[in-house]
């Protein structure tokens, strides 16, 4: 795993700031999300020649090798520019789980194209309940007559219409197992969304001829390492949007004038403004100490982790609804920036497991 100086993770971040800010403009949002795959394939192929798909992926199968630092930079551009693209379902959660399942065999087969930004890799791990725990997976795994095959519903599969590879969490006699099934072998129904530049999809299988992933019954180990760097994956997106969602709305309260001033000087909204400017500093700040705690192997990372997930999720959607406010009217229609924010941090503030959830657990560890 890579470390980077200071300078190196601001060459990291001014090279992914330059690429969308030439390729993933609002515009080119805009187009993206309206496509069926949801994301712009020369886009992302242009991001993977940068490193980007493989991030995480270790050197030997084509990636950088990189840790939770580095992603928690690149996801903060990626989050400030409302990137579509299957960075955090395959190049984070599913590589995740290829890395921590050991599996030699499956990560020479699916890792290179991950890092090469070819091929898409889709984690099915919640049932319809949609709890990121253990006692969230619905899908059951048997093996008669010596095969494996795979019954049940996963839900909530982040990329899952656009997978060529499903990696899927199964209950079988040893406890909670990964398998690796063929999407041509399960029903894979696209999910409505409320944030339009993210794709979910349900999974569902019947029967389904399905390859063991890794060692068996300890699945859910492997699932919740995998999970806590999608975390502080999803904090930095978070926390970038944040930030940029108020950048936008300083700027616009400096040119809009009401009663003949502009309305950033009046102080009601620089009272706001303030307050907005704390909650965005703060998730950053949450977002890359879980990042470096995760990346430390600290004592306290889970903890840090924890805390980023909600507090990064809160101030995302603070932010982003008061944007709109800030906005006036005008924010309110489907065709500004703000509405687009306001649709991300409310959809990524679901999209692992709820604020909520993370802070009663957040909680409970402090009380042991």
């Amino acid at each position: 795993m890579m470390t980077s100086s200071a300078e190196e993770l601001a060459a990291l971040r001014d090279s992914v700031r330059g690429v969308l800010a030439s390729r993933g403009t609002e515009a080119d949002v805009r187009a993206a999300m309206e496509t069926p795959s949801g994301y712009d394939p020369s886009l992302w192929q242009q991001l993977a020649d940068l490193g980007i798909a493989g991030l995480i992926v270790p050197a030997q199968y084509g990636g950088s090798g990189a840790g939770p630092v580095e992603l928690e930079a690149v996801m903060e551009e990626a989050g400030a520019a409302l990137l579509c693209s299957p960075l955090l379902g395959s190049s984070v959660l599913a590589a995740a789980l290829l890395i921590e399942s050991g599996d030699r065999g499956a990560q020479a087969a699916l890792l290179p194209s991950i890092a090469a930004g070819t091929g898409v890799v889709a984690a099915a791990i919640t049932g319809t309940g949609g709890q990121w725990t253990a006692e969230g997976v619905e899908v059951t795994a048997a093996e008669p007559g010596g095969r494996w095959t795979l019954d049940g519903v996963a839900d909530y599969v982040i990329n899952g219409q656009n997978a060529g590879t499903l990696l899927v969490a199964a209950r079988e006699r040893e406890g909670i197992t990964w398998f690796v099934v063929a999407p041509e072998n399960a029903e894979i129904t696209a999910l409505p969304t409320f944030d339009h530049t993210l794709r979910l999809a349900r999974v569902r299988l019947s029967a389904a001829p399905a390859t063991p992933l890794g060692e068996r019954g300890a699945g859910w180990g492997a699932a919740e390492r995998a999970l806590n760097l999608a975390r502080v994956a999803l904090a930095g997106e978070q926390a970038g949007g944040a930030r940029r969602s108020l950048a936008i709305t300083v700027a616009y309260s400096k040119v809009r004038v009401q009663f003949g001033r502009p309305i950033g000087s009046f102080q009601a909204i620089k009272h706001l403004a303030a307050d907005l400017l704390l909650e965005a500093e703060s998730a950053i700040s949450a977002a890359r100490h879980a990042a470096r705690e995760l990346a430390a192997g600290a004592d306290g990372a889970q903890l840090a982790i924890d805390l980023a997930a909600f507090a990064c999720a809160d101030a995302f959607v603070a932010v982003a609804a008061a944007s709109v406010q800030m906005h006036g009217g005008i924010a309110f229609t489907w065709d500004h920036p703000a509405h687009l924010y306001l649709r991300r941090a409310r959809a990524d503030a679901q999209l692992l497991g709820t604020p909520s959830f993370y802070r009663e657990r957040y909680v409970q560890q402090l009380g042991g």
